[in-house]
């Protein structure tokens, strides 16, 4: 296997990832020739031992257009036979130059139109009520509070940007007054909004992570389930474990293969606890965080896309580690001394008999510390982020 990819360079962007690290250290194993493109010396890739080649550039989503022209200038180089993105930022730059970047390397991404219908949280909930898949009840095309409330959405209600990750934007409503008051107040222009029911409190989030070869085909599947959240509220997960759900991971297989999606896709998921429906909430068209688990769980993914951007088969892969889980500790820490749920909730009890570190590794400690010391340093911005 290190024989077929002895030769190939490969650039790995956004070095301050944590689903970075598991894809450094398996091309590596591979025979690989890795670079990482990193923004600052404390990202969690630059202080890694692994890559072989490290460049400090600009590669931050605070700044959009200086990354972009950076990093489509070093894929012109001609260096790399191989571009990998982890993350939405770089996602979408290679997405939307993939055309005129091909001829200097693989792009390993989605077509421009495709991705940018799997990163708009409308429009997939458009594709899941056309194919009949789960999802929360969504008011599409809605541009005012009238229009909502004339599509027959009952109150609670959230909205939440189309366009941006993770929870912020996020806010939930009660009324139709209470609604016309907010969006009058912050000048909000709701057609930027996806306006959904609001998913009941004690629902569990999970995640469905599918690699989809070149030929549409599903090389590899799972589910995790979020045991751990930090906020509880719209906080990130800090202990992930697989979650056997045949009918939820059909869900994401059938969504999937409609939106035409190839490569590492991670679609996020609710199950209701009024009823059990696993609720589709938005597709990922690469790697999410939680993918470590499935490394750790029996499924190389960066063989797997070697493979398919190279031209050859896709070595179908399943799970064969169930009863293990993967915690971030510096952030797990932070739930355990903020959760009323903190002893019902332990990994022991919750019936998991090994527990892995997601960022730590003997023979890599390093990007375990740098995560820590940016996680303290940058506590206050970061918390007031998930405010928003």
């Amino acid at each position: 296997m290190n024989q077929k990819y002895s030769e190939k360079k490969i650039l790995l962007l956004e070095g301050y990832c944590k689903q970075c690290l598991p894809f450094l250290r398996e091309f590596r194993n591979l025979g690989c020739d890795v670079t990482v493109l990193c923004n600052s010396k404390w990202d969690c890739a630059y202080v890694s031992r692994l890559p072989h080649h490290r460049i400090l550039g600009t590669c931050d989503p605070k700044h959009p257009k200086e990354s972009e022209q950076y990093i489509i200038e070093l894929i012109k180089t001609g260096v790399y036979d191989l571009v990998f993105a982890p993350f939405d930022f770089s996602a979408r730059i290679l997405s939307h130059h993939k055309e005129e970047l091909s001829k200097y390397a693989i792009i390993y991404a989605n077509d421009k139109d495709i991705f940018d219908q799997a990163n708009d949280k409308e429009r997939v909930m458009a594709v899941c009520m056309k194919e009949g898949l789960p999802c929360p009840k969504t008011a599409v095309d809605a541009s005012l509070v009238d229009d909502v409330v004339s599509k027959g959405l009952d109150f609670p209600l959230i909205i939440k940007p189309r366009r941006m990750y993770g929870a912020r934007g996020f806010h939930i409503f009660h009324s139709a007054e209470e609604m016309q008051e907010y969006v009058k107040a912050k000048n909000i222009n709701l057609t930027d909004y996806v306006i959904q029911e609001y998913i009941p409190d004690g629902s569990r989030v999970i995640g469905g992570n599918l690699m989809i070869d070149r030929n549409g085909e599903i090389k590899s599947k799972y589910l995790y389930i979020c045991e751990h959240l930090y906020p509880e509220i719209g906080g990130t997960s800090t202990l992930n474990a697989i979650l056997e759900r045949p009918d939820i991971l059909d869900t994401c297989e059938k969504l999937c293969k409609t939106m035409n999606l190839r490569g590492i896709v991670g679609v996020d998921l609710m199950i209701d606890k009024d009823t059990n429906i696993g609720k589709v909430i938005e597709i990922n068209v690469r790697p999410v965080h939680g993918i470590t688990l499935g490394f750790i769980a029996g499924i190389n993914h960066a063989q797997q896309v070697l493979e398919d951007a190279f031209g050859m088969e896709v070595t179908p892969m399943e799970v064969s580690k169930k009863d293990t889980c993967l915690r971030i500790l510096q952030t797990d820490v932070l739930w355990w001394l903020s959760s009323p749920d903190r002893f019902k909730r332990s990994w022991r009890r919750l019936g998991y008999k090994h527990i892995k570190e997601q960022m730590f590794y003997w023979d890599d400690p390093l990007p375990w510390f740098a995560f820590l010391l940016d996680g303290i340093k940058n506590y206050k911005k970061k918390m007031l982020e998930k405010t928003q």
